[in-house]
């Protein structure tokens, strides 16, 4: 059993939990995942390692409120336990000669983004970070990525908070006026990083994409997380979840992404009126 020993409401629908696991803690890096259960009959489900203290042997958690088990997961309060939580799994961010970089996050995927902002930071790269979100009761995590960043740009769709936008505009306008980066990495939306590609690739800067979004099973033998990457069949949990962006067929990816919509939606509405019932 996992203790939660920490439980932050990010906003109405993200939630941060942070996991007494010290085994995991010890060995995490980031961009990896973890698979968890909130209970011994419960689904299994990948969470990026938003964070991590091998001191005090905890593993940050960062989730959106979307289907019957998170709606589970966020029930759960601080000094309750998760039945089972298992990592870190998948390849860690590439680093590696890597001096200046530019962190792309959208939404909830800026809980992905931030360990690896803060890494980059911490091997003295120089960072900058571009996060965007649909509104400012949306906005999550900008104090966080403010401490970590050189520069920082907040985009929001509707201009309720920091610059009114999508984030591949302030990113064109960087590269356009000579930030030479190494490498940029975009982490949120399929949509979102399929745009960024689009917007770099004519420029040739080299840009990886984190495919966490489509995982299910997390250890390659469902086939969910199956995608095309340079013609070749790559599985998202066990060959990523990072990928070279230019290489990636995006479409297909998304058309897989939508395949359990209703399944997803029934079982949210299930959870929904077994809440209502507890009540």
């Amino acid at each position: 059993m996992y203790k939660i020993v920490a439980k932050r409401e990010l906003n109405p629908t993200v939630t941060m939990m942070d996991i007494y696991a010290p085994l995991v803690a010890a060995k995490a890096e980031a961009g990896q995942f973890i698979i968890l259960r909130v209970d011994s009959d419960g689904e299994r489900i990948p969470l990026t390692v938003a964070g991590y203290d091998r001191e005090r042997g905890t593993v940050r958690i960062i989730f959106q409120i979307v289907g019957g088990t998170t709606m589970r997961l966020n029930a759960k309060n601080t000094g309750e336990y998760l039945s089972d939580f298992v990592g870190p799994l998948g390849c860690a961010t590439r680093t590696e000669n890597i001096k200046k970089v530019c962190i792309v996050g959208g939404g909830v995927g800026c809980a992905i983004a931030l360990p690896v902002a803060q890494k980059f930071k911490r091997i003295g790269c120089e960072v900058h970070s571009i996060i965007g979100f649909r509104n400012k009761d949306l906005l999550i995590l900008e104090d966080e990525f403010k401490e970590c960043s050189d520069k920082l740009t907040v985009m929001t769709d509707d201009g309720s908070y920091g610059r009114r936008g999508v984030v591949t505009e302030p990113l064109k306008e960087a590269i356009e006026r000579g930030e030479n980066y190494d490498e940029v990495i975009a982490i949120g939306p399929l949509i979102m990083m399929k745009f960024v590609v689009a917007t770099t690739k004519p420029y040739n800067v080299p840009t990886t994409v984190s495919m966490n979004p489509i995982m299910i099973d997390g250890t390659g033998m469902c086939g969910g997380c199956r995608l095309t990457v340079g013609g070749k069949t790559k599985f998202a949990c066990v060959d990523g979840p990072d990928f070279n962006g230019f290489e990636v067929d995006f479409d297909e990816a998304m058309a897989r992404s939508d395949a359990y919509a209703e399944f997803e939606k029934g079982e949210r509405e299930k959870c929904c009126n077994l809440f209502r019932g507890i009540k």
